[in-house]
């Protein structure tokens, strides 16, 4: 070995690692934390509230791999891998096996897209298929009398949404990562400094409180806050919260998974019987005033939903009849204006700052499907932070970023309609 190569493997020895903070403790961001600091980055995780309290802590927790499009599909696999993993090597959390059909009702014209949907899922090589209504009905115990088409995709799952965001969390700390709570913050940038300012009330553990601090990278996760976060550094996302909601019934229910895309409403097993959603609301939601409680009409069509699907609420009697529905919240989801995430460097090249922005970074904007992402999507943010750190431009053929997630395709002021996100026709994405 030469003596400069030496004198470079020197160097690059005692180079301090690089200070990144994640903004935003849910699912995702405590994710990023913890991949970041198992990457040697030295970590600060910062959260408004308790890690998990916002949209993590209200999610699903259903968890699939069953996409058509070529990036959600491996986005899936590799999250799946990830909670079937985490689920043997994770402390406090657990993931349980449970196929997923997808069940479409007569009239609906969406049920000529199903078959073609399975096609391209089985092309990734997901485990999905269209199957006969009566062999349906005899494996599970779901109405098909109404249907028109299903799919069943057999390596689905669910998990209990804060009992993960709790272990990485664990994890995030055994890793080395700072985790200061209760701890507002704001982001400037002006190019040659790029810093986290904790709000004057903050209570983290930490002794955050009024705290300025300079890092060499920022990741922005805060979800339905993440444009505001943004907005302190004079960035635009077009990343709009919308309000979506969920139930759990006590009666006991041990079938699949199931999506009556036709009805609008999922639902799984539950340790205390099921949990069934959706009543998205397009419309754009203050993330600090919304609704958390679930709505009458929501339990309501729900709770129909659920007497037809799999006879799970009341005694099986008529539509009036009182649901056995023991809670019913809300929570938020974030959308864009094409339906994909934005994930990566935002605010392009910047010289009037005095260099480039390719220090801050974001991740948010799921349409619902943040949770189910959230293991592949920390591994791929921690990758990319640390490729960008390095010098690997956002558009090398090496750079872990995702070209179509891309926050910088857009402006940040564009106007949109807020369109569901689980649907037949996201997942078939054409």
């Amino acid at each position: 070995m030469s003596r400069s190569a030496r004198d470079d493997t020197v160097r690059d020895d005692l180079r301090e690692p690089p200070a990144v903070a994640v903004v935003g403790g849910g699912a995702v961001g405590a994710t990023v934390a913890a991949d970041l600091a198992a990457r040697g980055a030295d970590v600060t995780l910062y959260d408004r509230g308790e890690l998990g309290a916002e949209s993590s802590g209200r999610a699903a927790g259903v968890l699939y791999d069953a996409y058509a499009e070529d990036v959600d599909a491996a986005l899936a696999a590799r999250a799946m891998e990830r909670f079937r993993a985490f689920d043997r090597s994770l402390p406090g959390f657990e993931f349980t096996p449970c196929p997923y059909v997808i069940a479409v009702r007569e009239g609906d014209p969406d049920a000529d897209a199903v078959p073609s949907m399975v096609d391209r899922m089985r092309s990734h090589g997901r485990d999905v298929s269209v199957i006969d209504l009566a062999a349906l009905a005899d494996r599970f115990p779901i109405a098909t009398d109404d249907l028109a088409v299903a799919a069943v995709a057999e390596g689905a799952g669910w998990c209990d949404p804060a009992s993960y965001v709790a272990a990485m969390g664990r994890r995030a700390r055994r890793e080395g990562v700072a985790v200061e709570t209760e701890t507002a913050v704001s982001v400037t940038d002006n190019g040659a400094e790029l810093r986290v300012h904790a709000s004057e009330d903050a209570a983290g553990g930490g002794g955050s409180r009024g705290a300025v601090r300079e890092f060499d990278a920022v990741v922005v996760a805060a979800g339905a806050h993440s444009a505001d976060v943004l907005a302190d550094a004079e960035i635009a996302v077009p990343v709009v919260p919308y309000r979506v909601q969920a139930l759990t019934s006590g009666v006991a229910y041990d079938g699949p998974m199931v999506y009556d895309a036709t009805a609008g409403v999922y639902l799984r097993p539950h340790p205390t019987g099921l949990l069934a959603g959706d009543g998205t609301e397009p419309v754009a939601a203050d993330p600090d005033e919304y609704d958390r409680e679930g709505d009458e009409w929501f339990v309501d069509s729900v709770s129909k939903t659920l007497r037809e699907r799999v006879d799970a609420v009341g005694d099986g009697g008529s539509d009036d009849e009182a649901p056995s529905v023991e809670r019913a919240w809300a929570g938020l989801c974030t959308a864009t204006p094409d339906g994909d995430p934005l994930v990566g460097p935002v605010g392009g090249e910047r010289p009037d700052r005095g260099g480039d922005a390719d220090r801050l970074f974001v991740a948010t904007g799921w349409q619902g499907h943040g949770f189910m992402r959230a293991p592949a999507v920390g591994e791929l943010v921690a990758e990319g932070v640390l490729a960008s750190l390095d010098g690997t431009d956002a558009d090398a053929p090496e750079s872990p970023w995702i070209g179509p997630f891309d926050p910088d395709r857009f402006d940040g002021d564009e106007a949109f309609e807020i369109t569901e996100g689980m649907s037949v026709e996201a997942r078939v994405g054409e």
